[in-house]
């Protein structure tokens, strides 16, 4: 392990997410594009001052996405919450951590939150640090995963958009159309995506036990965060739509968030 740049790693990623501490849902929402995209930054401007025999244009490619990702998340949300107050879910990390973004928290509970979250962005992060710092040649796998990412971008960021429109037209109902007719969270989806893309991108670099501990960690937990996501995000849907015939229908009809998969229901079918 590299823990001198993993130790850089951190104290950049938690300076980025410590916008939390101005509203606790930034910790998980916006300080999360935040710290990743401002994290990539740091791990090029690393390799760049101490190059390997990794190629530069793979380093550089798998920051230029992680960028992407953070931008694009961070500003939506921005741009949601200020400019779009009828439609207000700031982030899947927030569903599954908190039920009320307006309530304050002790100030130890925000600090410990804040150490925990700012580690879960560095190990997200650490396929690229691995790469370069094991000094990897292959790019085969690592395209392959940027392309898996990619796709996953395009995805959470059409469902996005989708859902938005759809909730400007119908406010008093959930997305069914577009990629909601295939899945009721292809933004969770798209997420999801999105990170086996980084994972894969890694398979052919992670060497010795904690590498490998520390990219399946951060895999296995963002996942879980999406299916908690759905789940918390099914309760408040039920509680506001349930008592429709046209949302009960859609809901026991389109899986919650596997496409293909008849899983409708996290909650049970009441949503319970």
């Amino acid at each position: 392990m590299y823990w001198g740049q993993l130790g850089i790693l951190y104290l950049v990623c938690a300076l980025l997410c410590a916008v939390g501490f101005y509203k606790f849902v930034y910790f998980l929402s916006v300080g999360y594009g935040l710290a990743i995209a401002g994290g990539s930054i740091a791990l090029l401007i690393m390799y760049l001052v101490f190059p390997t025999a990794t190629p530069a244009w793979l380093v550089t490619l798998q920051m230029l996405l992680f960028v992407c990702y953070g931008v694009r998340l961070s500003g939506f949300l921005l741009m949601r919450e200020y400019k779009n107050a009828s439609f207000r879910k700031t982030s899947v990390a927030k569903q599954s951590l908190s039920k009320n973004d307006e309530k304050k928290m002790p100030a130890f509970v925000l600090f410990f939150i804040w150490i925990f979250v700012a580690a879960l962005y560095v190990a997200q992060l650490s396929p690229m640090l691995f790469r370069f710092k094991n000094a990897s040649l292959d790019a085969l796998v690592p395209v392959i995963g940027f392309a898996i990412s990619l796709f996953g971008l395009a995805l959470e960021s059409a469902a996005d958009r989708q859902k938005s429109a759809q909730k400007k037209l119908r406010p008093d109902m959930v997305a069914t159309k577009g990629l909601y007719r295939i899945v009721r969270c292809p933004n969770y989806l798209g997420e999801i995506t999105f990170w086996t893309g980084v994972f894969v991108s890694g398979v052919t670099t992670y060497r010795g036990a904690g590498q490998w501990i520390t990219a399946i960690l951060a895999f296995v937990l963002i996942v879980f965060i999406m299916f908690n996501g759905a789940q918390r995000m099914e309760k408040r849907q039920m509680k506001q739509y349930g008592d429709k015939p046209e949302y009960r229908a859609y809901a026991d009809s389109t899986p919650i968030l596997l496409p293909l998969v008849p899983l409708y229901h996290l909650n049970g079918k009441e949503g319970k």
